[in-house]
């Protein structure tokens, strides 16, 4: 006479816990990356075939407000082109070979990107110009 046991080992795999998980893990992720940039401004940059791979010390980014303009130094916004020249002197005083990367719109004026060049030849920055590929 076989004695039975009264419990048996089951050996099959459940993954429903392990689709749980993935499935909370990639909702997590897609709500972390939409959060990581919050402040960035959104301006559409000029095409270019040219990309410079020079680390730019820091960003000046111009928008079009109706007829007005307004200046960003690393995404803070300063009051006019003087707030500019004052917050990267600020920034970049007792840098060598400081680089300012600037970041402007295809609706600003030629005329405002020309003021922020001569802030950058006048204090001896190296300026970039950033576009899109």
């Amino acid at each position: 006479m076989a004695i039975k046991r009264g419990s048996k080992i089951e050996k099959s795999f459940s993954s429903s816990a392990m689709t749980d998980l993935m499935f909370l893990l990639l909702l997590f992720l897609l709500i972390a990356t939409t959060l990581i940039n919050p402040n960035a401004l959104r301006l559409m940059l000029p095409k270019s075939s040219n990309q410079l791979k020079d680390k730019a010390m820091t960003t000046v980014s111009i928008e079009q407000n109706g007829a007005s303009y307004n200046y960003y130094v690393e995404l803070e916004k300063v009051d006019g082109i003087q707030g500019v020249e004052r917050a990267l002197k600020a920034r970049l005083s007792g840098q060598e070979n400081a680089t300012v990367s600037l970041h402007c719109d295809k609706t600003v004026a030629v005329d405002e990107v020309v003021k922020v060049m001569n802030i950058a030849k006048n204090n001896d920055y190296k300026l970039i110009l950033a576009t899109q590929p």
